[in-house]
């Protein structure tokens, strides 16, 4: 008798595959139909609205959505103030009785423009009722992007904060479908500045009201109307992505799409009005969103952040979450600030911090419950460094290291769990399991999901490749999107007539069923010797390197050989350079001139490099830094923090330039 199979996440659809592709591979819990909404006794919410009217009337009289009080006069934060499922409902009631007396109907496209808060989601949960299409904006968008989205997307209606109302009335003279603006505090019902709307209104073009969100519910109550909600396979929201180069697209979202990929998300998760969510990520970002989703319907309480991230901690132990969604953007900075702690400590301290996380890692591997001993002096004080209650804690939106996803099993407990998905398809297209204990995959496929990979021979990937099949993932099923607004020829180039998803990433299967991304079919470049370079996995490779806090990978195609900007970790590199004699009085901005400086960290990043197995070619051979980090405002990162790669060759040409002038010599 030989050993026990391993456990198969997924399996595949018998009958399928090709000359140019590896078989259809199904969650092995959802093999015979992809999931397409919630299990019974919910199987009846097909749409938004059925999702809201659920909650509202399972979870009435449970806390729903909460802000910190904070007090006008001295700016200070207290504690959280909730309203009940009953009242948001009741709000949601109002705001769509101000829609529709205010001529904005069924079918009708409303943005919404601020940090996440109590009147966003009262407001899009209104939209749903009323059959409104929303279309949410990032608070960090600039004038033109506000005026290309609300002209693209013939906004009737904006919703925006008070933070970003005089972005929104200047450029309301080049927005002409744009007749009603609504002004929030961001704090719910009763925060908004009065003043300042008032002393907006003379800006105004001819023929655009504003108003204050108490004006726009008190509209709603003198003027109740039924639901109007829209069918399952209507619009329900335009997500624009935040693109990278050219204009923003607008990916157009069904409620199908996002229903069924809410319950794809939540069929494992245990998630009750016991449970709490700490909002922060964007709401116009569609992990957040869709995050939103699956806790409120489940009944759980959300509370905002102050829209600080610098104070994000404090919102998190006043409001003691027990579900953080987050970026690895975070999650490393937590592993990287944990670990210089561990540094800094005593070689007592040092060595009981490996004694746990060694203790802890066998016992999770085996299947065993940790050392006690261990949990009550180290690991406790991790956890109530995120509110002390966290029990679910997800990544995505990005690729995280399998160094610091094990950390995170270990050092905070709970389930930790890794998504994979796209805004087209309508978030998660796979995700870890939380019996796995195992890192460096991003799960099986979804439930309401299904996956392929397709040959590129281009880059010498192939359904046959082996140990393991490799190829780019193509994904299907009732939530992926239904095509770009007003954008045939894009639709056309990633869904094909079978209603498969072209993702642009290229994975693996490992055993087990579970997805590894590899490589990125998109942003590669050929170097002169005919070499294909990956940049975003090299700079995820280097991520990992402790002096490096962003980098910026350039291969030049007449070139043979790779640079790179990088922004040093400031934590890091100054306690480093007191170290030597030379270095310990400068401050950050010199180190990042020291030829010195520059050498170390270029030698340590190729020594990062190569631990990874990255190949000669993939190494950088120059290095400038840059004492500025890549940031929205600075131009460099979309609102999603993702690397605006034209606009950074633009930044940094004259450096880039200048190494290759050294390194061809």
């Amino acid at each position: 008798m030989g050993p026990p199979r391993a456990r198969e996440y997924s399996v595949e659809v018998p009958g399928t595959g090709g000359r140019e592709e590896t078989a259809i591979r199904r969650n092995s819990a959802y093999v015979d139909a992809l999931v397409t909404g919630f299990p019974p006794p919910h199987d009846r919410v097909w749409t938004l609205h059925d999702a809201w009217e659920s909650a509202l009337s399972r979870h009435a009289r449970e806390k729903c959505l909460g802000a910190r009080v904070v007090d006008r006069a001295t700016g200070a934060a207290g504690s959280y103030a909730f309203k009940t499922f009953e009242e948001v409902g009741r709000e949601r009631a109002m705001a769509g009785g101000a829609l529709a007396a205010l001529g904005i109907g069924k079918g009708a496209r409303v943005g919404l423009y601020s940090i996440n808060s109590p009147e966003w989601v009262a407001c899009e949960a209104a939209m749903t009722r009323q059959g409104v299409t929303s279309v949410p904006l990032y608070d960090t968008l600039g004038p033109d992007a506000v005026v290309y989205i609300c002209n693209h997307a013939s906004l009737a209606a904006v919703a925006c904060s008070q933070a970003v109302l005089k972005t929104m009335v200047g450029c309301l003279r080049e927005t002409p479908t744009v007749k009603l603006v609504v002004c929030y505090g961001g704090q719910g019902a009763g925060s908004t500045d009065e003043a300042l709307v008032r002393d907006a209104r003379p800006s105004l073009p001819a023929g655009v009201r504003l108003v204050t969100y108490e004006e726009f519910l008190a509209i709603g109550a003198q003027n109740p109307t039924p639901p109007t909600p829209a069918s399952p396979d209507e619009l329900a929201t335009i997500c624009y992505t935040s693109g990278t180069t050219g204009a923003p697209k607008g990916v157009m979202l069904t409620h199908r799409n996002l229903i069924s990929n809410a319950a794809g998300y939540a069929f494992d998760l245990d998630i009750s009005p016991s449970d709490c969510h700490i909002s922060y990520l964007p709401l116009a970002h569609i992990y957040e969103r869709v995050t939103m989703l699956v806790v409120l319907f489940n009944g759980a309480h959300v509370g905002f952040y102050r829209g600080d991230v610098l104070q994000l901690l404090d919102d998190i132990n006043e409001l003691k979450p027990t579900v953080f969604c987050s970026v690895p953007r975070l999650w490393n900075r937590i592993y990287d600030k944990v670990n210089a702690g561990v540094r800094e400590g005593s070689i007592v301290a040092q060595k009981l911090f490996h004694w746990a996380y060694e203790s802890k890692k066998r016992a999770l591997d085996r299947g065993q419950a940790p050392n006690a001993f261990f949990e009550k002096v180290v690991f406790s004080k991790l956890r109530a460094k995120l509110g002390g209650h966290v029990r679910y804690m997800s990544t995505g939106s990005a690729p995280i290291s399998a160094e610091v996803m094990q950390f995170l099993r270990v050092c905070f407990g709970g389930t930790v769990f890794e998504g994979y998905g796209m805004t087209e398809s309508a978030c998660v297209i796979s995700k870890t399991s939380q019996e796995d204990f195992t890192t460096g995959h991003v799960g099986a496929p979804a439930p309401c999901c299904e996956i392929k990979l397709v040959d590129v021979p281009d880059m010498r990937y192939t359904h046959q490749d082996r140990p393991h099949p490799r190829g780019e993932i193509w994904v299907r099923g009732p939530s992926v999107f239904v095509g770009y607004y007003k954008n045939e020829e894009e639709t056309n180039a990633v869904l094909d007539s079978d209603g498969w998803l072209r993702t642009g990433d290229i994975g693996t299967f490992l055993p087990g069923g579970r997805l590894k991304i590899i490589d990125r079919k998109k942003n590669i470049f050929k170097l002169a010797q005919g070499e294909y370079v990956a940049p975003d996995k090299i700079e995820q490779i280097y991520a990992r390197n402790r002096f490096v806090a962003q980098s910026f990978v350039y291969g030049d195609s007449l070139q043979a050989h790779l640079v790179a900007i990088v922004v040093p970790d400031e934590e890091v590199l100054l306690p480093w350079a007191k170290t030597s004699a030379d270095l310990s009085k400068l401050d950050f901005k010199s180190l990042c001139a020291h030829p010195k400086v520059k050498k170390h960290i270029l030698d340590s990043m190729v020594r990062t490099g190569s631990e990874a197995g990255l190949k000669g070619f993939e190494q950088v051979r120059a290095i400038e830094l840059s004492p500025e980090l890549f940031s929205v405002e600075n131009g460099l990162f979309t609102p999603t923090f993702k690397l605006k790669r034209p606009q950074a060759l633009e930044r940094f040409k004259h450096s880039i330039d200048a190494m290759y002038a050294a390194t061809s010599r």
